[in-house]
């Protein structure tokens, strides 16, 4: 089978599918190491499913409810987050809730001893943030 066969047998959205999951996989390309890893934790999934939803090829959706939660890990820029919203939306019309698409967040700061190296004090930052992030989660899903 061609791939213009591939193509004509494909819902009309799955191009759409493999847009956002191509920007995504851009955003992905151009952070840090152990980006990938730390998404995973934060969604609760394996490493593999952090491939398979940045695979243009693979057209499984990515749930609406993991979105906010790439946005944050990924310290997705305001571009690349409206690139993503417009292909996800053209996509999956309608299944994002207003909150995805801007959710309100409020600043706290946090004081935490210096390690000393920057590598480490990155780390810990980088601890410090995804706990937050699972915190609010968990708040949200009980409240």
């Amino acid at each position: 089978m061609t791939d213009e066969a591939d193509e004509d047998t494909r819902a009309p959205g799955d191009s759409n599918v493999a847009d956002y999951k191509a920007i995504l996989r851009r955003v992905l390309d151009n952070r840090p190491s152990g980006t990938r890893l730390r998404l995973a934790a934060a969604l609760g999934k394996n490493r593999s499913f952090v491939t398979q939803i940045t695979n243009p090829a693979y057209l499984v959706p990515i749930p609406a409810k993991h979105v906010p939660i790439i946005f944050e890990v990924c310290h997705v820029s305001g571009a690349e987050r409206a690139a993503f919203l417009e292909a996800y939306g053209r996509a999956h019309p309608g299944r994002l809730r207003p909150s995805h698409r801007e959710a309100r967040t409020r600043t706290i700061a946090v004081t935490v001893p210096d390690l000393g190296d920057d590598k480490k004090n990155r780390a810990l930052e980088q601890l410090v943030i995804d706990f937050a992030a699972q915190l609010a989660r968990y708040a949200e899903s009980v409240g």
